[in-house]
């Protein structure tokens, strides 16, 4: 029980502060208004770091359901903890989401944008267009698993490794990240998604379910083909 726990405390705080920079550059009167594209993927990135040092050696930090399934199709996690794992995932980031509903609770009331509301939980494409919008996601997350993959066959000092993959997510940002938001992890956005649409936001948008599944199938679609593509190289 005790690695579900992980996985569920890992990826509320990945949310708490990746959604929170967010929320921070998007609503009204916060001291973080406007910081700009390079500080939200560099918070990203550091949240991750976090997260693999808080729970990586308990868990290993999947913190994404599409590593999880990525793993278990290559053969390096146990198809029974699957489910487990996901449960934990989507968990900790609705659980994630709530704690930025309350940090920035007077927030809300003052932005008058509900789409910028919505963008503090969960991701939207900067061109609505399904076909390329879900090109961007499962590209995105192919490089994510291929990078996580790579990264497993070399040897790094001791502690170096979150490091190394929280700069994977920020390159994964600025790189890929201006034409949908980088979701790259169901988790990240099905579970804030589920928060926007049952918390009594003052003023908000609707929870956009008719793009919700870019950012699930996408990343997983994206883990599987670069399980493949790893395999043709090693």
């Amino acid at each position: 029980m005790h690695v579900y726990v992980a996985e569920f405390f890992g990826t509320l705080l990945v949310i708490l502060l990746g959604n929170g920079i967010v929320a921070g550059a998007l609503l009204r009167g916060s001291k973080a208004e406007n910081p700009g594209w390079f500080t939200i993927c560099f918070t990203w990135g550091l949240a991750v770091t976090l997260a693999i040092y808080a729970v990586g050696t308990s868990s290993g930090a999947h913190l994404n359901p599409a590593v999880t399934i990525a793993f278990a199709l290559k053969g390096d996690f146990a198809t029974a903890q699957v489910g487990g794992y996901l449960a934990a995932q989507v968990g900790g980031a609705f659980a994630g989401a709530i704690l930025v509903w309350l940090h920035y609770l007077p927030h809300w009331r003052n932005t008058p944008d509900g789409a910028a509301k919505r963008a503090a939980f969960c991701t939207a494409p900067a061109v609505r267009n399904p076909v390329t919008n879900f090109l961007s996601e499962v590209l995105a997350s192919t490089v994510l698993v291929l990078g996580l993959l790579f990264l497993g066959t070399n040897e790094f000092t001791q502690g170096l490794s979150p490091i190394v993959v929280g700069l994977l997510i920020m390159a994964i940002g600025l790189g890929l990240g201006g034409t949908t938001g980088f979701a790259i992890n169901p988790a990240r956005d099905l579970g804030p998604r589920l928060a926007h649409a049952l918390l009594p936001i003052s003023g908000k948008a609707d929870s956009d379910w008719s793009y919700a599944w870019i950012p699930v199938v996408g990343p997983i679609v994206g883990g599987a083909l670069a399980v493949g593509i790893y395999g043709m190289l090693y």
